[in-house]
């Protein structure tokens, strides 16, 4: 594992369009049925990794405290799932289930979806307004695993609730950390 930031790039880029499977479903999504006219939520995320297990069940509260709000939830994987085989297709299912995802996790096979949002690690948020334009890309909160303080998704949860407000949107934004992901060799 190597500790690593999300990679700070200007806001207001356009989401890249893709379509992926989805693990839990087995369907092909593409992003444009999956996104929000109000706000979606774009998660970089794998099964294996510590920081994410750490923030997992926090990050399903928020889901379904805001899908019905009209903001969308996506999670992604983009590791290589031959050297980190706890992260393929159907660990990816085993993982979703267990931990009652009420979003798609979708499987990035080629890392071109990772590459184009150029995420870094995992987790790796960033949040994109109705227009898909990025209004965020920055951590959860500040627990971290081992650090004690308590999970509560504020500084996300601060962002989807100024979008649903149409309030301004804090451009000092913390970046999140955790594993990097695992590119393919």
């Amino acid at each position: 594992m190597s500790l690593t930031p999300t990679r700070q790039i200007p806001l207001g880029f356009k989401a890249p369009n893709f379509t992926l499977p989805d693990t839990v479903s087995g369907k092909n999504l593409p992003l444009d049925a999956l996104k929000s006219n109000t706000a979606t939520v774009m998660m970089f995320i794998c099964n294996h990794c510590p920081y994410v297990i750490h923030v997992i069940e926090e990050v399903v509260k928020l889901a379904q405290e805001y899908q019905p709000k009209g903001i969308s939830f996506i999670a992604i994987s983009s590791n290589d799932i031959v050297n980190y085989p706890q992260d393929s297709p159907a660990m990816m299912t085993q993982f979703a289930r267990e931990n009652d995802f009420p979003f798609p996790y979708l499987y990035d096979e080629s890392q071109e979806v990772a590459k184009a949002y150029q995420a870094a690690c995992t987790p790796d948020f960033s949040v994109f307004d109705g227009e898909l334009k990025c209004v965020y890309r920055g951590q959860l909160d500040d627990s971290r695993p081992g650090n004690k303080v308590p999970l509560s998704g504020k500084d996300l949860r601060q962002v989807l609730d100024n979008l649903l407000k149409s309030e301004e949107i804090n451009i000092t934004q913390i970046p999140s950390v955790g594993c990097n992901i695992k590119w393919k060799k």
